[in-house]
């Protein structure tokens, strides 16, 4: 089979190598859509280590069709050949704490398909035994295509984050960066009802892409105006009562704090720099405006069922997200795209042809 195979930092071949094989427990899929995501271009460009262990096949947002199911991995999935497919990336211990309570994207010990496991960006791949104890592996509802379904894995992230931060009925919600993950960020704060959401960037060409999509109330370019004090204005002086800065931008993370209203509530939902991760807090409006301030760090099976389920009930949609539909003989190109900020979502599908 062909598959773009990761062999260190900025090092990438398209392989014919073994076509993989079901063992025990495990579920072989063909891959119909395996969508980029910012981490893979990490990956490539060396920004990103732990965890990946090279060669790789990267690409963990994937949506596929099962082939073949190994023997005894009906103990956990009753998923049949033909089915459509869509799973998270984590495998996780299964026998630790948050595994034990739902929080499977909290395990110490996780591990995910695309760094340690093969990923996506291949014509067929294996989802581990531990994926399936842990119902990880979900029917795409009809209607929804395969490449609306590998989004749902960042939309599962998203949710996760929407959920700590208590994004909710009434709500004036800011988000700073407009990459794929701030434009699903201002789609499911409307469907769970905020009643303004306004989206913050600094690269004006990246903004109006993705303001031309998901029409936020207000788009504010960060570098030719003072965002804090636009966001008072556009709240009255208020404030607002969710921030999330789905940039790694510590910059972004200092002002959030400042734009907040009073019991105002902040997502850190990018994370920073590895080598440069300290913020300064002004801990005093904290205090007095009782705010509340939440990480967010990936998802669990449960967040990626219902993230299909919203995209497959039109309560946010991504179909228009997804700008970019590539070959697998182009994923390099598709890197390139996501680098240059002029995708908003890119998809490899190995199905296609140059």
């Amino acid at each position: 089979m062909r598959a773009a195979v990761f062999l260190g930092p900025r090092e990438m071949e398209l392989r014919d190598v073994p076509r993989p094989v079901a063992g025990p427990g495990e579920v072989l899929l063909k891959v119909a859509a395996c969508a980029v995501c910012g981490t893979d271009l990490r990956i490539y460009t060396g920004g990103k280590t732990r965890g990946v262990v090279p060669p790789r096949v990267l690409g963990h947002e994937i949506a596929a069709t099962v082939v073949d199911v190994g023997p005894g991995a009906e103990q956990h999935t009753d998923v049949k050949v033909g089915d459509r497919v869509a799973t998270p990336p984590g495998i996780p211990c299964l026998a630790c704490r948050f595994c034990n309570s739902g929080h499977e994207n909290l395990c110490k010990h996780r591990v995910a398909l695309g760094y340690r496991f093969d990923g996506g960006f291949a014509e067929y791949m294996v989802v581990p035994g531990k994926v399936l104890a842990v119902n990880g592996l979900n029917r795409i509802p009809a209607g929804v295509s395969f490449a609306e379904a590998s989004v749902a894995e960042p939309l599962a992230c998203v949710l996760n984050g929407q959920t700590l931060a208590r994004v909710g009925a009434g709500d004036d919600v800011v988000v700073v960066g407009s990459g794929p993950i701030g434009c699903l960020h201002v789609r499911l704060a409307r469907s769970r009802g905020a009643a303004r959401v306004f989206l913050v960037d600094l690269n004006i060409d990246r903004l109006r892409l993705a303001a031309d999509l998901v029409q936020p109330d207000a788009a504010l370019v960060g570098s030719d105006v003072d965002v804090v004090d636009e966001i008072a204005k556009l709240t009255d002086g208020r404030g607002a009562d969710v921030v999330i800065t789905a940039a790694a931008s510590g910059r972004a993370q200092e002002q959030a704090v400042q734009m907040a209203a009073r019991q105002g509530r902040l997502s850190f939902f990018g994370g920073l720099p590895k080598a440069n991760p300290i913020i300064a807090l002004d801990s005093n409006l904290v205090h007095y405006r009782e705010l509340s301030i939440v990480g967010a760090n990936g998802s669990s099976p449960a967040n990626n069922a219902e993230a299909l389920e919203l995209i497959a009930s039109g309560a946010v949609p991504v179909a228009d997200l997804i700008t970019h539909q590539l070959p697998l003989e182009r994923t390099l190109d598709a890197f390139d795209l996501v680098a240059r900020g002029d995708a908003i979502k890119a998809t490899i599908e190995p199905e296609l042809s140059l």
